[in-house]
């Protein structure tokens, strides 16, 4: 672990202060293609391949959106110190502060997202050196590649929107000479087509756990085709909705549901458990490892800040504070069913009112069990700096400090919790808008209530020591006869639940083109409540999407565009 960590630490300091940009990158601790011969030593870049997806860090994460998706969303604030601390995450917070000159995260992440395409770009091309006679794991090579630098460019679209695309064919000078001008929906179909090639390549299920298969392809690509369907403009609004890709999306993931291969976990808590991971929910994750007799296992620490800063088996750091707005979100009417209109009217009183089990999975609260352990229920002295950021607590992506797969290293947590990157719930919910978005809404009633119900089963593992409840949980399913109106929120709603503080949340604003109606209408209200919020401001055709790094457009000689508005 201590090696992995200097080398981490040696790296950022380099980063740092150094000019190379990340076109100008070459993947460190592998030989280069030209230096392998052997199919064993290909194996070996396949497997640097998938590792690279993982080797993201705190202030450049590629895989754990916290920061993304869930503090530039509704759900969470920053949390920390007071804003200066890890400032950039604050800038993201209040939008209006981003600029492409920002080291950290911005910049940061586009570098360690393009080391990833490096690395798979490096194993493809060495792969392709070898005669299918000599290699007969060929083709399902090349297509697990194709789907991890695939799986690499989707996030970057997400994040930045006007990427460089380029293959394992492009050599160095072609390199240096694509822009990220790209219309939009080409660069969905170029991104695509390495998922369909890994449709076509790939059994529908592995043998060794980690490897790509057929159906996390189809699945994957249906989220694609999901975040393609909704056509934008240059300003980034949403200018229709394309009825052809949502039927590629129903055909997709129909067919990874139809497989039998997935079912939801019984308790929605066994997503965030180490002994359950791969369970029966997982369609593709990264995977971790500690104890696994290598001298320093392999361990994620991109949420490693975001644990109680107070509590003494922790220390550090109080980042990703839930939201008061996504507590409220989760009480329920008298039926179980959401508060859309008046969730936000006033702080939900957790002591009286009812509330979706999905809550005490998710947040921190005073008194309630944290992580499952009603031992050590959370406390608000736990929290770091509640006069600005209050008092809850994120804690899905959290271990407790006894779990088998925790690490701590000086200030910092992290964890051999593998990462789902798909998860059933997620398809569901994919097929669900596709249905609802077609006029189908009365197919997407029983998808959505089966992601309901196993919320309201959720509930074994929220006892205090007393034997009650930490809340009082009513969560019901819908009745049939909705209207596409009415199905369509209560897909969005099911979907920030389902989803909460996981990093999605923002993505899915952006993709029904109602950020800024919904973050700025957040905005107003927060303002009353977190002063440190009052002069953040969401402008559309903007901050939809991060700046291009300016490092970026400056290596490049002003070849990369910058995106609208920065």
């Amino acid at each position: 672990m201590k090696k992995i960590l200097i080398a981490v630490f040696i790296a950022a300091g380099l980063l740092g202060s150094s000019c190379k940009k990340a076109l100008d990158y070459t993947p460190t601790g592998v030989l280069s293609s030209s230096d392998l011969t052997s199919p064993e030593a290909i194996e070996g870049l396949v497997t640097a391949a998938y590792a690279a997806i993982g080797n993201g860090d705190m202030i450049g994460p590629i895989y754990s959106n916290w920061a993304y998706g869930s503090v530039r969303s509704d759900d969470a604030y920053k949390g920390g110190g007071g804003t200066g601390d890890v400032g950039e995450i604050d800038a993201m917070e209040h939008y209006n502060l981003v600029t492409p000159t920002m080291g950290a995260f911005v910049t940061r992440s586009w570098q360690n997202l393009f080391k990833s395409i490096s690395r798979a770009n490096v194993a493809l091309r060495a792969v392709n050196t070898l005669d299918a006679a000599v290699f007969p794991k060929k083709n399902e090579r090349l297509a697990e590649l194709k789907f991890l630098r695939a799986h690499s460019y989707f996030t970057m679209k997400l994040l930045y929107k006007n990427v460089p695309i380029f293959d394992e064919t492009a050599s160095d000078e072609e390199i240096l000479k694509t822009s990220n001008t790209l219309a939009n929906d080409e660069a969905w179909n170029r991104i695509a087509a390495d998922f369909q090639y890994a449709i076509d390549n790939l059994p529908a299920q592995q043998l060794l756990i980690g490897r790509a298969s057929k159906l996390a392809a189809q699945g994957y690509l249906a989220k694609l085709r999901l975040y393609q369907a909704y056509e934008q403009n240059e300003q980034h609004k949403v200018t229709s909705i394309s009825q052809a890709r949502l039927q590629e999306v129903v055909t997709l993931a129909e067919a990874v549901i139809a497989s039998g291969k997935y079912s939801l976990s019984n308790d929605i808590a066994q997503n965030f458990l180490p002994e359950f991971e791969n369970g029966p929910e997982s369609i593709f994750a990264i995977q971790f490892t500690i104890n696994d007799g290598t001298s320093a296992g392999r361990l994620s620490f991109e949420d490693g800040l975001n644990y109680p800063h107070g509590a003494p088996q922790y220390g550090c750091c109080g980042f990703h504070a839930p939201s008061q707005n996504l507590v409220n979100a989760h009480s329920t009417d008298a039926d179980g069913l959401p508060k859309f209109l008046s969730f936000n009217n006033a702080n939900v009183d957790l002591a009286t009112a009812t509330v979706d089990p999905r809550l005490d999975h998710t947040v921190g609260i005073d008194g309630h069990p944290y992580k499952y352990d009603n031992t050590k229920p959370f406390s608000n002295s736990w929290v770091r700096d509640a006069g600005v950021y209050g008092n809850f607590h994120s804690m899905r992506y959290q271990q407790l400090a006894n779990s088998a797969s925790y690490f701590k290293l000086g200030p910092f947590m992290g964890t051999a919790k593998n990462y789902d990157i798909l998860r059933l719930d997620d398809i569901m919910l994919i097929l669900a808008e596709a249905y609802i978005e077609l006029g189908q809404q009365d197919k997407a009633l029983p998808l959505i209530n089966a992601i309901r119900k196993r919320a309201g089963a959720s509930t074994g593992r929220l006892k205090k020591v007393d034997g009650s409840f930490a809340s009082n949980y009513n969560v019901k399913e819908y009745a049939a006869g909705w209207s596409k109106d009415f199905a369509r929120m209560a897909l969005q709603w099911e979907r920030r639940l389902e989803f909460a503080t996981e990093g999605s949340r923002f993505f899915d604003l952006v993709r029904w083109g109602i950020a800024e109606q919904t973050l700025n209408a957040y905005l107003s209200v927060e303002k009353t409540k977190r002063s440190f919020l009052t002069t953040a401001k969401f402008t559309a055709g903007r901050d939809e999407y991060l700046p291009v790094p300016q490092s970026e457009i400056t290596f490049t000689n002003g070849l990369y565009k910058q995106n609208p508005g920065y």
